[in-house]
């Protein structure tokens, strides 16, 4: 088994969705009293934050070159970004190691179009809808139609997930906003949803919603434990 290296953090509310999940499914797959090897850097996100919020994003993507060596160092196997904004940097965080990282987008790119889908709604930081890096590559690597809310829409899901989700508030005049915004982007043509945020599961789940939904917290957490497992 190789060992996972996580970057969490992100917010801590995902990051124990993240330990919790890669462990169930090693147990699942090997039975017994098995468990998966990782390694855990996790940062301080109100630091993060802050970074995001003043558009710094030649300093956050240092520090999570940074994190990633210490993984690799540490004897990290491969290296998971525990959050979807943060791929920003993705592409030069895996030019600054020599092991793999796991790519979310190309997960949950992988995902879709198993289901043959071809257009599908993504919620996230505002970051993640309005930047290229991650509706960018689902459009370009895996041929997908990427649509996100409109601008009150965008705003919502933004303020949810930091005032609430990050700081583990979950609560149910969120949701029904949330799916609200979700049924704006079904009748838009969305033939499935991207919860394109690590705490969005936290809120909204399948139940919810009568298109498929896609936990990215869940779907990258299983790809690291595919590769963990291969031989």
């Amino acid at each position: 088994m190789k060992t996972i290296g996580l970057i969490g953090g992100m917010s801590w509310e995902s990051t124990q969705d993240y330990y919790r999940i890669i462990n169930n499914e090693v147990n699942k797959r090997l039975g017994g009293l098995h468990s998966a090897k990782s390694i855990l850097y996790s940062v301080d996100f109100a630091e993060i934050e802050h970074l995001q919020r003043k558009g710094d994003w030649t300093k956050l993507t240092k520090m999570m070159i940074e994190a990633a060596q210490s993984l690799e160092r540490a004897g990290a196997g491969m290296v998971v970004i525990c959050t979807n904004t943060m791929h920003k940097m993705a592409d030069e965080v895996q030019a600054a190691i020599g092991i793999p990282l796991i790519n979310l987008a190309d997960a949950t790119g992988e995902s879709v179009i198993a289901k043959y889908l071809n257009t599908v709604g993504l919620l996230g930081t505002k970051f993640t809808m309005e930047q290229d890096f991650y509706k960018g590559r689902l459009a370009q690597k895996y041929g997908l139609k990427v649509i996100v809310p409109d601008d009150k829409g965008r705003e919502l899901v933004h303020k949810v997930i930091y005032e609430e989700l990050c700081l583990g508030k979950i609560k149910d005049s969120s949701r029904a906003q949330f799916l609200e915004v979700i049924d704006n982007l079904i009748k838009s043509g969305a033939q499935g949803i991207v919860l394109g945020c690590t705490e969005i599961p936290m809120l909204v789940k399948q139940k919810d919603v009568p298109v498929p939904v896609f936990d990215t917290t869940a779907i990258h957490a299983k790809y690291a434990v595919d590769l963990a497992l291969s031989k």
